[in-house]
């Protein structure tokens, strides 16, 4: 079947649901091109979307693939992570990270993210303006992963330089991303060499020391997994805390109402996350046998991308999708579903509870510096954020 080109533009970027909504509407299971010339088919129900994310006949391997999903180009040793597994490496190497990813872990972290989210804010309020994106949406998660992980204070900036190159190589050097992926890979190396010749109290440690039984991680998922929580650790999480906060200044009663009642931050965060997903489409699926999806046949081998923002706005699910309601009703599918929910969701929710909850309290004047309508998008169809976020905060 011939794929039509998705029609994305900055029209899209700034405004995805429409066009989710068309084609929810009209071919929820369909198949495009994505800019890059992949051809995938893309899901947009609810029901069908939740459905996929818990088949295991659609695999994350891409060795089930036909070839044809270009995606990013990953070295072997950052490649052996659980974004590419299927049971039941899937089983074993979750297991095993699951002993290492505690909650007192995720808890001690706490007080950590608020000392961090202060100390961003202070600066910020000296000047009494600040660009939320790049004053304090980028820097806390990447102070916040490296801190879970162990990586030094002096090595974090690189850290930051190095993803957000990856993620968004310059227009006229694409060859850009390839370096910094190198980068990442040989600093994980040296830094997960220096963890073994001398643990601390931090995440690395902890997974290098982790077995079970007589297995334990290999160095390869060893080097994947410190990549893959660095990346979705930092990414995700500027983009959720930069979304999150201008959507509670597009909709005042909601801000208002926590900022009455802190107690309404926690299903606000999960509402916010419902509303603009960080990653609109989970990771790629490729079935391992023909198969239907929403009525649809789906060849084996073929990409398949679950667009969880179509989804997280079925009306069928959560009536007044384009509303923010933090009372509403359903499960959201930002964090998946299924065996590959998820591992760092408890502290991506406490992150944001912190970032966003303290924003909001500090600055009770808090308002965009520009008109809504000029606030620069990234450019992506995988990932949802803004470029900026110019505000003033007294």
């Amino acid at each position: 079947m011939t794929a039509a080109a998705l029609p994305v533009s900055e029209d899209f970027f700034r405004n995805p649901y429409p066009m989710y909504e068309q084609l929810r509407q009209q071919a929820p299971v369909c198949r495009v091109q994505l800019p890059d010339g992949s051809p995938v088919w893309l899901v947009t129900r609810y029901a069908d979307v939740r459905a996929a994310l818990a088949d295991q006949r659609l695999s994350l391997d891409k060795r089930n693939g036909d070839g044809t999903w270009k995606g990013f180009s990953l070295p072997s040793a950052l490649d052996a992570n659980l974004g590419n597994m299927d049971p039941p490496d899937h089983t074993r190497v979750r297991r095993l990270v699951s002993q290492a990813f505690t909650p007192r872990r995720m808890d001690d972290l706490r007080p950590r993210i608020q000392l961090s989210a202060d100390a961003l804010l202070d600066a910020a309020a000296a000047r009494g303006q600040a660009d939320l994106v790049r004053d304090y949406a980028g820097p806390l998660p990447v102070a916040v992963i490296c801190d879970l992980l162990g990586v030094p204070a002096a090595d974090r900036e690189d850290f930051r330089s190095w993803t957000d190159t990856m993620m968004t190589p310059p227009a006229h050097d694409r060859a850009a991303a390839a370096r910094a992926v190198g980068a990442i890979h040989a600093y994980l190396a040296e830094l997960l060499a220096a963890k073994r010749a001398e643990p601390d109290d931090d995440l690395l440690s902890a997974l290098i020391a982790v077995r079970d039984g007589g297995d334990r991680l290999s160095e390869d998922e060893l080097t994947s997994l410190a990549f893959l929580l660095l990346l979705a650790g930092y990414e995700n999480t500027v983009h959720a805390i930069g979304t999150g906060v201008l959507t509670l200044l597009r909709h005042p009663d909601v801000l208002d109402e926590v900022r009455a009642d802190p107690a309404r931050l926690s299903a606000t965060i999960e509402e916010l996350l419902r509303f603009e997903p960080p990653s609109p489409v989970v990771l790629r699926r490729f079935p391992i046998e023909d198969l239907t999806i929403g009525g649809v046949p789906v060849p084996r081998g073929e990409t398949v991308l679950l667009a969880v923002a179509a989804a997280n706005r079925d009306p069928a699910e959560f009536p007044g999708p384009d509303t923010v309601d933090p009372q509403r009703s359903g499960n959201h599918l930002t964090f998946g579903h299924g065996i590959h929910f998820c591992l760092a969701a408890s502290l991506a929710r406490t992150e944001l509870e912190v970032a966003i909850g303290t924003v909001v309290r500090r600055f009770p004047a808090l308002r965009l510096a520009v008109p809504a309508d000029e606030l620069r998008w990234r450019p992506s169809f995988r990932t949802r954020g803004l470029a900026s976020l110019p505000v003033l905060l007294a």
